[in-house]
């Protein structure tokens, strides 16, 4: 049997008052329990008394196999750091967005991406018919002569 010694909530609606208690980490959070051994209540101030554990308790349970949660490690470690070691935890994924935000990041640069193609293709082509605009004139006037000199011949050709 697995034991942990955790929070039970109690209280109002955003009242939150929380017993500490040893239970069986198969048990639900605010079910049954095997011992209370302290209680925390947040609206209380930080320099009041927040939080209450039996120490004596803890101790006995711990020394018995029981696992504190993080949340109760730290108020153990804090009351009395003999009793518990507790140290950070280093969790660097957890900041990392998920895979639908991942998905909208790709969409969201690719659509830039193709907005910049655009943009310069309209640049360049706005400044494409400004620079070739004499080339282009002239290409015209010798198509013209072209079918003119055509007709010509083909008169002479019928005389």
């Amino acid at each position: 049997m697995a034991l942990k010694i955790r929070l039970a909530r109690g209280g109002a609606k955003k009242r939150p008052y929380y017993r500490i208690v040893v239970a069986d980490s198969r048990s639900p959070r605010d079910g049954r329990f095997i011992e209370k051994i302290g209680s925390y209540n947040p609206m209380l101030p930080k320099d009041g008394e927040r939080v209450k554990i039996d120490m004596e308790k803890a101790k006995a349970w711990i020394a018995k196999g029981a696992q504190p949660t993080d949340r109760v490690g730290r108020f153990i470690h804090d009351i009395e750091a003999d009793a518990w070691k507790w140290e950070q935890g280093n969790n660097p994924k957890k900041a990392e967005p998920g895979q639908k935000a991942k998905e909208r990041e790709a969409e969201r640069a690719e659509k830039e991406a193709e907005l910049k193609a655009a943009e310069e293709e309209a640049k360049a082509a706005a400044e494409a018919p400004a620079e070739e605009a004499a080339p282009a004139e002239e290409a015209p006037a010798a198509e013209a002569e072209a079918p003119a000199e055509e007709a010509a011949a083909e008169e002479e050709k019928s005389e």
